[in-house]
């Protein structure tokens, strides 16, 4: 029964994503088209292609499991922390000042932004360096939890879910380019809003409900050593838990595949109208995902362990869905997917966008749009294939812990090198070249550090308790290179060589063009 209700939802929800990609070819004929929609997309489907960008399997699957099962129900901050700091400050400190400035300077990526804003080529191509280093594994980790979840319907190899997933994603956005992932994040985000709420009210009713659930909770006492610590407000590690709110929250404001959906919105009305539905969405979304994991120890005897004796984290989501009735299981299976697709496609878009237009045109200038396109549609086949592979890998080889470092040190990494240089560039007009090149430096510095102590196990114990608790995961060094920069950008902006005011002043006028509005819009003084 599971299997075939399974079997038909997914053959509805392919068919309808292949239709997508053909019906929006049309508007992927030049660059312009193909990477930004033509800068003429809708309130719904930019707050829709944000928010599953934001929200993806590891999300569902990994961060709820593992964070509900540290946490308990306190976990839902970070749900709360990603509406109200990931969406709706992001949506209204950046949404607007990026339109305009990216329109200014017709510049369509991040790394276009950085060397347009600072006038160095050297910039654009340091920054899409980095963005195709730790953009890859990080593309790579969507396939996490797939495995355990198909595995709940299909006894099917893993292999076969990532290259479906893969070929499924590759064929509309190659097809359609950013319309056709707007498009389909908008209806991938329909099957997530509603697939959480349903997973939500089964997994409390199969626990007595809400009351019952809680009282359960509350009698736990695991690793924390207390009673109660899994069901109460800030959960048995507060200071662990502001790290993962922080780094989940305002990590989005320096990712390059976040950021970019702002780029495409249509007009200043729309910004207004996406941060609402962007913020709403996340409150289901990811509030649901981390309230649903705070549950996960109520299925501790159900949960997977190594070897070893270590919890398998990812199979913590999965444990408590496998006894939900059939139609639940489906929804699922299509909502995670849904999520894995819609955070692929943009994450793919994003970086064979960014290597054409920053690396390859910047030595080759006279190419044509056509060329252009085609090279993208390449890059995009070429990111999915190495993505994929790395997945594949990492699940057949377990043993090869880079992969697994790599991918937990990628967020950090993109938000410490780009956060600070991008919300100062857009607010300051003396932001230098030089102050952007260091933050650069530090938040790539950061994450090698992290990812060298990680692997090599090092005991950072020699530098006190401090340095300690900021390298003992991803997550708090990620914190710090983020955090540093913010901290790093106006100092060394204060002590090296203003740029051209004049240049600059004739930038930030964008901010000050004059629009002519009907009175039902603004009203005369």
């Amino acid at each position: 029964m599971k299997e075939t209700l399974s079997i038909i939802m997914l053959v509805v929800f392919f068919a309808v994503m292949i239709y997508v990609g053909i019906y929006t070819r049309k508007h992927a004929t030049d660059v312009n088209g193909f990477v930004l929609g033509g800068r003429s997309v809708g309130p719904w489907l930019t707050a829709f292609a944000f928010g599953t960008s934001y929200f993806s399997a590891v999300i569902f699957v990994g961060y709820a499991g593992q964070f509900g099962w540290k946490f308990g129900l306190a976990s839902t901050w970070a749900g709360l922390g990603n509406a109200f700091i990931g969406s709706l400050l992001a949506w209204n400190i950046l949404g607007r000042r990026t339109r305009i400035m990216t329109q200014k300077m017709d510049a369509k990526t991040m790394p276009d932004f950085f060397g347009k804003r600072f006038n160095s080529t050297a910039l654009k191509v340091a920054a899409s360096v980095i963005v195709f280093i730790f953009l890859i594994p990080y593309t790579a980790s969507l396939y996490n939890g797939l495995s355990s979840l198909f595995n709940l319907v299909f006894h099917i190899p893993y292999w076969v879910v990532i290259l479906v997933m893969a070929v499924l994603t590759g064929f509309y956005v190659i097809f359609g380019g950013y319309m056709a992932t707007a498009i389909n994040d908008f209806i991938q985000g329909i099957i997530m809003l509603f697939g959480i709420s349903a997973v939500i009210i089964a997994v409390i009713m199969q626990n007595g409900g809400l009351v019952e659930a809680m009282k359960s909770l509350a009698v736990v006492e695991g690793d924390a050593g207390w009673s109660g610590a899994y069901s109460s407000f800030l959960g048995p590690d507060p200071l662990a838990l502001l790290f993962v709110v922080i780094l989940t929250s305002l990590g989005t404001w320096g990712l390059p595949q976040m950021v970019g959906k702002f780029y495409a919105i249509k007009s200043e009305k729309d910004i207004h109208k996406g941060t609402v539905i962007s913020t709403v969405f996340a409150i289901i979304v990811a509030g649901g995902c981390y309230f649903l994991g705070g549950f996960g120890r109520l299925y501790a005897d159900k949960v997977q362990s190594t070897p070893d004796g270590k919890l398998m984290m990812d199979t913590v989501v999965p444990s408590m869905l496998s006894t939900l009735p059939a139609i639940i299981i489906a929804v699922v299976i299509v909502l995670v997917l849904s999520a894995s697709m819609s955070t692929l496609s943009s994450l793919v878009l994003t970086s064979s966008s960014t290597f054409t237009l920053d690396v390859i045109k910047t030595g080759k200038k006279d190419m044509t749009e056509k060329q252009q396109i085609f090279i993208m549609r390449l890059f995009i086949v070429f990111f999915i294939v190495v993505s994929a592979v790395i997945a594949i890998v990492k699940d057949s080889f377990p043993g090869i812990t880079f992969i697994a470092q790599m991918m937990g040190v990628s967020w950090g990494a993109l938000a410490g090198a780009f956060l600070a240089p991008f919300l100062y560039g857009l607010y300051w007009k003396k932001v230098t070249k030089s102050a952007t090149a260091v933050c650069f430096v530090w938040g790539s510095t950061v994450a090698i550090l992290q990812l060298v102590v990680s692997l090599a196990k090092i005991d950072m114990s020699w530098g006190g308790p401090v340095i300690k608790f900021l390298f003992s995961s991803s997550i708090n060094s990620g914190v710090l290179a983020m955090v540093g920069g913010l901290v790093i950008v106006p100092i060394v902006s204060l002590l090296t060589k203003k740029p051209d005011e004049k240049e600059v002043n004739e930038l930030f006028s964008c901010y000050e063009e004059k629009a002519q509005v009907a009175v039902k819009e603004h009203l005369n003084n």
